[in-house]
């Protein structure tokens, strides 16, 4: 189900960035359910630049392990910007990570509202040094296409970011 070109270039191209810069890369996963360590791990050698990750599916788990907040749970939901920022400070800590990627969302068929229909995802990305970007996007597709999409968007947006990050 997987487009192996893409996936095998981009983590390609991911480790072999991440090894020249001597850096480390963790994830926080929601929607995605370990979709995306799976993806960073499909090549061999990636425990040099890989520790670990978290796959916190409960709104229970974000909080005891991730320190999300209750308040940006109770306030915002689980997807929201907001939840997402908490994950990424949380995963970087947890595995003293360089980097990290953390995902949110409704991949369906249900768990959709009015303001967040099925597709629904936050992506959020951020290094140790405090530099972060994190967005909502919003994918078609049946459960797995959106976990799909998610995945592949979290590395593009990665590679992008981690660029601009080396060249301050």
């Amino acid at each position: 189900m997987f487009d192996n070109i893409f996936n095998e270039k981009i983590m390609q191209e991911l480790q072999q960035q991440l090894r020249e810069n001597k850096k480390t890369i963790t994830c926080a996963e929601s929607c995605t359910g370990g979709l995306i360590a799976s993806m960073i791990t499909e090549l061999s050698g990636s425990s040099d630049i890989f520790n670990g990750s978290i796959v916190s599916y409960s709104n229970e788990i974000k909080n005891k392990k991730l320190n999300v907040k209750k308040e940006n749970l109770e306030k915002f939901g689980a997807v929201s910007i907001q939840v997402v920022e908490d994950m990424l400070e949380g995963s970087i800590n947890m595995f003293d990570a360089d980097y990290s990627l953390a995902t949110s969302g409704i991949a369906g068929p249900t768990g959709a509202t009015k303001n967040k229909p099925v597709g629904t995802v936050v992506i959020g990305v951020k290094a140790k040094s405090g530099d972060k970007i994190v967005d909502v996007y919003h994918f078609d597709g049946n459960r797995k296409e959106v976990q799909i999409q998610a995945a592949k968007t979290s590395f593009k947006i990665f590679l992008e970011f981690f660029q601009k990050t080396l060249d301050k």
